[in-house]
Parts: C-alpha cells; sequence; structure tokens
C-alpha cells in the first residue's frame, strides 16, 4: 500500500520535502540579490550625484577664486568692452599642463544656469579624475587658450554628471572656461555624435587627424544616449576672447541690467 501512495504521488514525501527546501532557498536567494540590486542602483543613480555635486563644489570653492556674478539668462551673449575687442586679436596667456588629478581649471556654460560651474582637472580616468573631481582634461591635448584642441570629457549620468545636459547646448552659446588668471571665452561652433573609438575629435584639428592646427578650439566629450556608452556626444568651439580675472568678468556671466 505505501510503495502504491508513493507512485500515486510521483516522489517519496522526503523528496519532496527536499525539494520545498531547495525552492524556498533559490527564492530567498532571489530576493536577496533583488535587493542588492535595487540598493546598488540607488546608490549608482542618486547617492553618487549627492556626493559629486557636494565635492565638485567644494573643489571650486577650496580653489579661491572668489564668487562671480549671476549668469545671464542669455547663453549668446557677446562682449564688447574695448579691451575684450582688443583681446580677441591678442595671444592668451597659457598654463604648463599639470601633474595628474591636478584642478586647474573651471568650467561655466550659461546654458545650464546660473549654478553652474565644475572643476577641471587632469585626466580622463574614471577612478581618480571623473567619479572623484568632475571634468577630465585629455593628457596631451591643448591647456585652456592654446592653439589647438583643449579637450575634455565628463559624466553625464552619476558622479555629480557634469555633462547631464550636453545635448542641451546650441551652436553659439558661450562656454566660458576660468583658471586662476584668465577668462576664457569660447563660442560653440558645432555638435555630433560619434562611435567611442572615433578618436580624432579630439584631434589638434577636430575630424582631422595630422593637420596643424591655426585655431584655439575647446571639445566637450560625454557618452550617449543616456545610460549608455554606445557613443559620444561632442560639442566643438573656438575661442572669442579672453580678460585677465583681475578685472570685471565677462559679459557672458553678468546677469541683466
Amino acid at each position: 500500500m505505501l510503495r502504491e501512495a508513493e507512485s500515486r504521488h510521483g516522489l517519496p514525501r522526503a523528496a519532496r520535502s527536499r525539494g520545498g527546501v531547495v525552492v524556498g532557498v533559490v527564492g530567498e536567494l532571489l530576493l536577496t540579490l533583488g535587493a542588492f540590486l535595487v540598493a546598488f542602483l540607488i546608490w549608482q543613480m542618486w547617492w553618487t550625484d549627492v556626493q559629486g555635486n557636494a565635492a565638485q563644489a567644494s573643489i571650486v570653492k577650496n580653489l579661491g577664486w572668489g564668487s562671480i556674478p549671476a549668469v545671464t539668462a542669455d547663453p549668446t551673449a557677446a562682449g564688447s568692452s574695448p579691451a575684450t575687442d582688443l583681446r580677441m586679436f591678442t595671444a592668451p596667456p597659457v598654463l604648463t599642463e599639470p601633474t595628474h588629478t591636478t584642478t586647474f581649471a573651471t568650467l561655466l556654460v550659461p546654458r545650464w544656469g546660473p549654478d553652474y560651474e565644475r572643476p577641471v582637472s587632469e585626466g580622463v580616468d574614471a577612478r581618480t579624475v571623473l567619479d572623484p573631481l568632475g571634468i577630465g582634461h585629455y593628457p596631451g591635448t591643448a591647456m585652456p587658450g592654446a592653439i589647438g584642441n583643449f579637450a575634455v570629457a565628463g559624466h553625464r549620468t552619476t558622479y555629480g554628471k557634469p555633462f547631464n545636459r550636453i545635448a542641451e547646448i546650441q551652436v553659439g552659446d558661450a562656454l566660458v572656461v576660468r583658471t586662476q588668471a584668465t577668462w576664457y571665452v569660447y563660442r560653440v561652433t558645432s555638435t555630433e555624435i560619434v562611435k567611442p573609438q572615433d578618436v580624432a575629435v579630439i584631434a589638434p584639428v577636430p575630424d582631422q587627424v595630422g593637420a596643424t592646427p591655426t585655431e584655439r578650439m575647446i571639445t566637450l566629450t560625454s557618452c550617449n544616449p543616456m545610460y549608455s556608452a554606445s557613443q559620444r556626444y561632442v560639442v566643438h568651439g573656438s575661442l572669442a576672447y579672453w580678460e585677465p580675472t583681475g578685472g570685471p568678468a565677462p559679459v557672458e556671466l553678468k546677469g541683466p541690467a
């Protein structure tokens, strides 16, 4: 009779009991894994931004370069002072390329609002520069104001996402680079989307490998689309003028009268 009953139910009672335990353990493991995954996503997508924003603001403050006027609502505003006109045609001062992780400049983008000023540091590796410090300068590319291509990279998501709104930038917009002694005001000339391996975008003459540069240019790069590294979103610009930081700030950074 016992064997007939086991046959009718398919498995012995002990085997069915062990199977239930296995299913329960697997279920608990999946729930635990799910909880860890949710926690990781919260940390990656939210907490790294909280930490990154605070860290980058602290870096800018600790540079000790002082506050700036409110950024204008018009990102295409152009300087017009006599000093500005003169400096459109004179060579600006250029810093020597610093050592890895050194913060040597900040970037201000009027289109991104009055509170946007992020540090620019040497290097573009994620662990030591982009994650903890913000915007990174591609080693070997031009320094701010130099003839050639001042090329920088930044996260579009996570770790303070300094280039989160890069796709909003328009041709003609101002990109203002600040060092301790100099303002460099660039104007956006073009944007493009490329593959990650297309390193020609940071060449001395963007997209023209081997060409000799004659202009003072800037290039911003970030991942594209959002939450993906399958492409790069690229913004190019050229130097419009420069001013010493000891005088008035560029008109692009002044609020409306």
